[in-house]
């Protein structure tokens, strides 16, 4: 169907590494761009903000300068997924203290005038995790967020949610996506598949083998999701990462436990690292490409593995009842994982899995006690989860996947 004074553009959006085109309607006459890329806005679900412009801005028009109440210091989150190619904390030129995400597809973001940066180069970022906070540095006459949407670092019309932006807007972010979490929630053989939804009050919905969920909330939209057995029991129990003030806050029961532990630059991790039941926090430093194993006195051992844009993923590899490490490559669908054998001797493996875009998960599919792969694809919210002999095993029994959470 084409429409009197519209034209036709294509978007391209990546369904589990092909790319499906849509025709999008575009006001005017002429054949205009829309960006490839599916954002939202760059602030945390359900908040409230103006979006502005003037015919002078620089260093385009439709680049949008974000305000609200009393903003300075409020939080900054990715609108869309991608790797940190920009993370300026020094506050030398006219953006002032600013991030810049790459997309992948020819498409990047800039954050500019910002009071902190959260992340650095080379870093992956997830839609919606915290990059830094609204301020006033660089040419800035008062508090607020300049954002770009940018193709080829040429600024282009600003979509939203899928819908162009209409500047004089106070729209409410739709930022509100889930994160694919696996944890023995339900049993202590085997581990059941949930989301942490990123609402103002946020949730792990866990599903339960008949179909139905399990809420259990805790944290807000910019905390960061981290799950473990923090009493030894064998029952996964919830917890989150505050990124802005770098702690830890652990539920059991009624009982809240919290660790400041760590940099606002960090990727939260847990395992059980010294195979005694009980688990431990611990993070993963994008800026070395290193673990940080916290042990329960608050001694810190480190382990390098892999690049700054690698994922971090947690599993028993081995089944011999102590955590390892891994990473995942999204951009190659890779998994690598580490283990150590009885006599000291360190073990790499590499598994390709998933497609480009996909989210890595971990969990003891089958209850054998070896920690099974999988992964999560935000596009269809389907977990596609990987039964082997061994997680290091080339060749895959079986796969299942299952629709769970709300597709991006």
């Amino acid at each position: 169907m084409h429409l009197p004074g519209m034209a036709t553009a294509v978007r391209t959006t990546a369904v589990g590494g092909l790319f499906a085109a849509a025709l999008v309607m575009v006001p005017g006459g002429a054949t205009s761009a829309v960006a490839a890329t599916d954002y939202e806005m760059p602030f945390p679900c359900g908040q409230v903000w103006k979006g502005t412009t003037r015919a002078n801005h620089s260093p385009s028009s439709k680049a949008i300068d974000w305000n609200r109440v009393d903003d300075v210091g409020d939080p900054v989150v990715a609108s869309a997924p991608g790797v940190v190619t920009t993370a300026d904390t020094v506050d030398n030129s006219g953006y002032g203290r600013y991030v810049v995400i790459d997309h992948g597809n020819g498409t990047d973001s800039l954050y500019a005038h910002m009071q902190t940066v959260a992340v650095k180069v080379g870093q992956r970022v997830d839609q919606g995790m915290q990059i830094g906070t609204v301020g006033s540095t660089g040419n800035s006459t008062g508090p607020h967020l300049h954002f770009e949407e940018r193709t080829s670092r040429t600024v282009v019309a600003p979509y939203l949610h899928g819908v162009k932006f209409v500047f004089g807007s106070s729209p409410t972010s739709a930022n509100c996506v889930d994160v694919p979490v696996a944890a023995k929630w339900l049993s202590r053989r085997t581990a059941a598949l949930s989301v942490y939804r990123r609402n103002t009050v946020a949730e792990y919905r866990i599903r339960r083998p008949d179909g139905s969920t399990l809420v259990k909330r805790l944290g807000t939209s910019t905390d960061e999701p981290v799950v473990g057995d923090w009493e030894g029991n064998g029952v996964a129990n919830p917890g989150v990462w505050s990124p802005a003030t770098r702690t830890f806050s652990l539920q059991i029961g009624t009982r809240r436990t919290s660790i400041v532990y760590g940099a606002t630059t960090d990727k939260p991790v847990a395992g059980d690292w010294d195979g005694d039941g009980a688990w431990e926090v611990g993070l993963r430093r994008p800026s070395t490409s290193t673990f940080l194993m916290r042990s329960a006195t608050g001694v810190t051992r480190s382990v390098r593995l892999g690049d700054a844009n690698d994922l971090p993923v947690i599993g028993d590899w081995d089944g011999d009842g102590a955590s390892d490490l891994g990473v995942y490559d999204q951009t190659t669908s890779t998994f690598t994982l580490r283990k150590v054998d009885e006599e000291g001797t360190v073990w790499l493996g590499t598994i390709r899995f998933g497609s480009p875009g996909d989210l890595p998960m971990a969990g003891d599919w089958d209850g054998d006690g070896r920690t099974d792969l999988g992964v999560w694809t935000p596009t269809t919210a389907t977990f596609t989860q990987r039964f082997a002999t061994s997680a290091t095993t080339a060749k895959a029994r079986s796969l299942t996947t299952v629709r769970f959470g709300n597709r991006r």
